[in-house]
């Protein structure tokens, strides 16, 4: 019987059926603005807040201060109190790019990794990660090796990754093959406003409930709701994927 982490995100860890098996590397996906970020913010925060589990916070294009400001906006208020005292720790975009050479930039934070003492990572984002390279070998070859050593040392990862398209099964990439779970974060046009919905698509070791479920973003961050008749903005007819029943 596999360990499972939970996210603590309201929804999700039901839908998970328990929650993340522990070390795995599960990809978040979605457009621009669906929320990939608080749900890396709010995994983390729980961790400390609700389970007592540190977490590391890896960005490319934020500053620690921008994301302290992004975090405490979204209601998760200790989130400075946390990294000041150590239980968060982040790696802004200052330090991983400060040596100037990518590779040694990875080196550094493999070696930091392996003696870490943390319990979850979110890498936001995958797709800046993967820039870096010139092609999908390198690629291949830093993303096996940076996953392995998340799972040598006992970090349950989230990685999140950007996608232009709206439906998920439209892109298919290298990172869906070698993480161990894909969630998508879809938002899709409704009139003057979107709806916004999580699906599940795979997760290794675990069962899970496949199909796509409405969520909000509030005050607290994100919240899934397994019964549609709790979501205030559902369609007549909301996109669906998946094995069971479709959301009416």
């Amino acid at each position: 019987m596999p360990e499972f982490v939970k996210t603590g995100v309201e929804g999700l860890d039901s839908i998970l059926n328990g929650g993340i098996v522990k070390n795995a590397a599960v990809l978040i996906s979605g457009n621009p603005g669906t929320g990939k970020s608080i749900l890396g913010l709010q995994y983390l925060y729980n961790g400390v807040d609700k389970y007592d589990q540190g977490g590391i916070y890896l960005t490319f294009e934020e500053s620690e201060e921008d994301i302290k400001q992004a975090a405490e906006s979204i209601g998760f208020e200790e989130w400075g109190e946390y990294v000041e005292s150590g239980r968060i720790k982040v790696y802004d975009k200052r330090t991983l790019l400060r040596d100037g050479d990518f590779s040694a930039t990875l080196d550094r934070i493999i070696g930091d990794l392996q003696d870490t003492d943390y319990d979850r990572l979110v890498l936001d984002s995958l797709t800046m990660f993967q820039l870096f390279f010139e092609d999908e070998k390198e690629q291949r070859q830093y993303l096996l090796k940076f996953i392995d050593i998340l799972k040598d040392s006992g970090l349950t990862s989230l990685l999140t990754t950007e996608q232009s398209a709206i439906f998920p099964e439209t892109e298919i990439g290298l990172e869906n093959f070698l993480t161990d779970g894909n969630i998508y974060l879809i938002q899709s046009p409704a009139g003057a406003t979107s709806n916004r919905y999580v699906w599940v698509a795979k997760m290794r070791k675990q069962s899970i409930k496949n199909s796509m479920f409405p969520l909000e973003i509030n005050q607290g961050g994100i919240q899934i709701y397994e019964q549609a008749a709790g979501f205030s903005m559902v369609g007549e007819s909301p996109p669906w994927f998946g094995e069971e029943d479709g959301l009416e």
